[in-house]
């Protein structure tokens, strides 16, 4: 596992284009999840303030949070549009429905 020096240094290395999608998202939808992010739990947990600044320097100036979901799932969201209580119960449906899915093949 790397360090977190390393997570940071990574993160703060991340070129701008990768993270572009996550932007409009955000400005689009106000909250994106794990899925179309290119962080992990482990970057949210450690290096928080350097993804803020990498989306700042992407185009994303607004306050931003982040929830997961027991373990599984994780959203970052735009805490003026979404309530942290409404994104924990849509991440809940969203590992429910995953999972019901998963089970069903």
């Amino acid at each position: 596992m790397l360090d977190v020096l390393q997570l940071k240094h990574t993160v703060n290395r991340m070129p701008l284009e990768k993270v572009r999608t996550t932007v409009e998202e955000l400005q689009l939808e106000g909250i994106v999840t794990e899925g179309k992010t290119p962080f992990s739990r482990v970057h949210f947990n450690t290096c928080f303030a350097e993804i803020e600044a990498l989306l700042q320097r992407a185009g994303y100036h607004r306050q931003l949070d982040v929830v997961g979901y027991q373990g599984q799932a994780y959203a970052m969201f735009d805490p003026t549009r979404w309530e942290a209580v409404e994104v924990l119960r849509w991440l809940k449906e969203f590992v429910e429905e995953a999972q019901s899915k998963t089970l069903s093949r």
